[in-house]
């Protein structure tokens, strides 16, 4: 079935679906990390979807120990418990699901065209909207959480971003035309896309993931390089592998799977 018929099939499910984690939320002012306070939660046994969201983070991070810019006020900074019975190696799809839950509620809330670059952030216009950092937790027998971080930047204006990010980030309001967005809409978005999507998952595999997550990519079609341990690559992203790895095709027409990195779209 193509992509674009499995999301309406999944969509008309999505239209009687009740959210539980939406109701789940636990808001704080300022904190370092809403990841940090998430994962005390479920070190102490919080239910599955328990979300913490911040109105500041004072250390918030991203991917590979990066600062993730937080002012007060000004986007989603959230954290999300999921307890999920899955091998280790499985745990990067979780990743992708929650970039195709965050996409589906920016679009469907701010109409903003958001798009997904492989593996974890969102873009619109080309820049920076969002980013996902999913933790792991293991004990003996495998794995005990997953704390999926989530960074969206809703009513920041240029001036927000410091010299660093400038030309980098974005927000919903700059892309949305100075419409300021109300994010405790949109959080209920999220949780409600990301609890339906992590139920789809968890009943019938990766397959209607990968899909929704193949229609909203920015990264398929495009000429990318990659960095491995021989050297820098390049190639064509031609789509998602079965564990949620990128498909490149290189110049001489050999396909390779990519697990994890940073890729460039050139």
């Amino acid at each position: 079935m193509k992509s674009d018929d499995t999301r309406h099939l999944t969509r008309l499910n999505r239209d009687h679906f009740v959210s539980s984690w939406k109701d789940n939320i636990q808001l704080l002012e300022t904190v370092a990390s809403t990841q940090e306070e998430a994962k005390k939660l479920a070190e102490k046994g919080a239910p599955e979807g328990t979300a913490v969201r911040a109105e500041e983070q004072t250390g918030g991070r991203g991917r590979m120990g990066r600062k993730w810019h937080s002012p007060a006020g000004k986007g989603i900074w959230m954290s999300v418990v999921l307890r999920p019975d899955l091998p280790l190696s499985l745990t990067p799809q979780l990743t992708l699901l929650a970039g195709v839950a965050v996409c589906r509620a920016i679009r469907e809330v701010t109409g903003v065209p958001a798009g997904i670059k492989w593996p974890n952030d969102l873009l619109a216009g080309g820049r920076k909207i969002c980013g996902i950092l999913l933790e792991s937790s293991l004990r003996e027998g495998g794995l005990h959480y997953a704390i999926a971080g989530i960074g969206i930047s809703a009513n920041l204006t240029e001036e927000d971003y410091p010299d660093y990010l400038q030309g980098v980030g974005t927000s919903l309001l700059i892309e949305g035309g100075g419409i300021p967005v109300d994010r405790t809409r949109l959080t209920e978005a999220v949780l409600t896309e990301l609890e339906y999507l992590y139920t789809l998952y968890i009943e019938q595999g990766f397959k209607p993931v990968k899909d929704f997550w193949e229609a909203m990519s920015v990264t398929l079609g495009r000429q990318i390089s990659f960095s491995t341990p021989q050297g820098r690559c390049e190639g064509t992203a031609m789509g998602l592998d079965e564990n949620g790895g990128l498909l490149l095709q290189d110049a001489s027409g050999k396909i390779i799977s990519i697990l994890s990195g940073e890729i460039e779209m050139i």
